[in-house]
Order: structure tokens, then C-alpha cells, then sequence
């Protein structure tokens, strides 16, 4: 029997959220509780590339992740803009196809993934969403899958005071660590 578990990471969804509400993620940590609580057998983390934040890519690595990049562009307010969500789903449903795993975590509160879980739940695959907000769409609640929301982890998964980085507002008013 395939015992393939995948997870899925909102890069931008997971930082932003967690971000407003008012801690930080150690990726090394987070790899480790869903290895441990949900025996993953990969973590994909989508996310914008973005050249000065190539120390939070190699920790997210070292921590275990596979980083998928986005290239980024700058909108015409300075913004950078790297939407993963379609890239996302075009590596979730290849691997459904090439790896047939048995369940997928996936890790973003946006609706726009609705017809990913929708697709999921036809081909029989156990879904997880994991919510780094605490308030999950709508058209992913509705969807009848098991919803954690991961302020309640908060405790085993927050940067240590120790660890967190120095805030910067950076010149493109990005304030990812």
C-alpha cells in the first residue's frame, strides 16, 4: 500500500498570516511537527524569489523543505508580486498522477485552492488543510475536510525570542525576515 503524504506550503499565505498575528514560524521546527504528527514523506514550500532572502531559503532547506520558486516582479507601487497558487497546484496534481500519494497537507488559507481539495477529494486522497490564519476561506471550509488552524500550534512552532530576526522594513516595503 502507498503510504505517500505530501505536504503543500503557501509560502506568502503562511508568513503573512502568522505575521499579522504577531509571531514567526522556525521552519526547522515546523518540518519536524509535520513529520512527526502527520508522517510526511515530502514538504513543498512555494514562495517568490526574492535574492536578499537567501538566508531564509537555505533555512527553510536545512530545515528540510524543497523550495519551489516564483519569479517576482515589482508591481507599479513598488509591491513584489510572486502568486505561487497556480504553480502550487500544478505540482499537486502532477505528483497525484506520478506518486499517487494517500493524503496531502496543505498549508494556506486562500480559497483560490477549492478546486484542488474538490479535485483531491475525487480521486479519493485524504486531505489536511492546515490554516496559518485564523480565519480559513469559506470555500475551503465548506469543502467538508479536516481543517486545523495553526495558532493553536503556535506554542511548539514560534521562533524563539532568541531567534528572531531584527525587523527592517526593506526598501520594497517587504518586511519577510
Amino acid at each position: 500500500m502507498n503510504n505517500k503524504i505530501i505536504a503543500y506550503i503557501d509560502g506568502a499565505n503562511l508568513h503573512k498570516a502568522t505575521t499579522r498575528l504577531g509571531w514567526m514560524v522556525d521552519y526547522k521546527k515546523l518540518y519536524t511537527w509535520l513529520y512527526e504528527k502527520y508522517h510526511t514523506s515530502e514538504a513543498y514550500i512555494f514562495i517568490g524569489r526574492v535574492d536578499k532572502y537567501q538566508k531564509l531559503y537555505s533555512k527553510m532547506e536545512n530545515a528540510g523543505f524543497t523550495l519551489i520558486f516564483k519569479e517576482t516582479i515589482n508591481d507599479e507601487y513598488g509591491q513584489i508580486k510572486g502568486n505561487c497558487d497556480a504553480d502550487l497546484v500544478l505540482y499537486s496534481v502532477r505528483h497525484v498522477f506520478e506518486y499517487y500519494p494517500n493524503k496531502v497537507i496543505l498549508i494556506s488559507s486562500d480559497g483560490d485552492f477549492s478546486s484542488l481539495i474538490s479535485f483531491l477529494k475525487e480521486k479519493s486522497i485524504e486531505i489536511t488543510i492546515i490554516s496559518p490564519n485564523n480565519r480559513c476561506s469559506f470555500l475551503l471550509r465548506k469543502l467538508n475536510v479536516s481543517i486545523l488552524y495553526l495558532n493553536t500550534q503556535k506554542i511548539f512552532l514560534k521562533l524563539s525570542t532568541q531567534q528572531q530576526p531584527i525587523k527592517e522594513k526593506a526598501l520594497d516595503g517587504d518586511e519577510t525576515p
